[in-house]
């Protein structure tokens, strides 16, 4: 099983963020962040917290488990996406899954040193 520091490290390269970037969120700096990462540091609660309201799932980074997504917290592009994607044939939203996940992996895969 994953642990935080590698959850927090997926979360953030799923979003295509650099560790600088990503500690900023939470008020830290990038040598803090590498180290909540790598596991020598565990984050505190004002992290997390800060984390949160930057709309970053803290459930899944602390448990592995993903929070429910709700209607809510759909930003207008996100709902829009979802209501185009709700009137194509399941053909077409095959395709438009595979694109999708085809992309994510090649954001990850940019990422990772080579």
């Amino acid at each position: 099983m994953k642990d935080l520091g590698s959850r927090l490290k997926e979360t953030r390269k799923r979003m295509g963020l650099s560790q600088q970037e990503f500690g900023a969120m939470g008020g830290v700096e990038a040598n803090a962040q590498g180290k909540y990462e790598s596991g020598e540091r565990v984050p505190r609660s004002d992290y997390l917290a800060a984390l949160d309201k930057q709309g970053i799932d803290v459930l899944y980074i602390l448990s592995g488990h993903r929070m429910p997504m709700t209607s809510e917290s759909l930003s207008d592009s996100e709902r829009t996406i979802i209501d185009h994607y709700r009137v194509l044939s399941a053909d077409d939203q095959g395709a438009i899954s595979q694109l999708a996940s085809s992309l994510s992996e090649c954001q990850t895969n940019e990422e990772q040193p080579g």
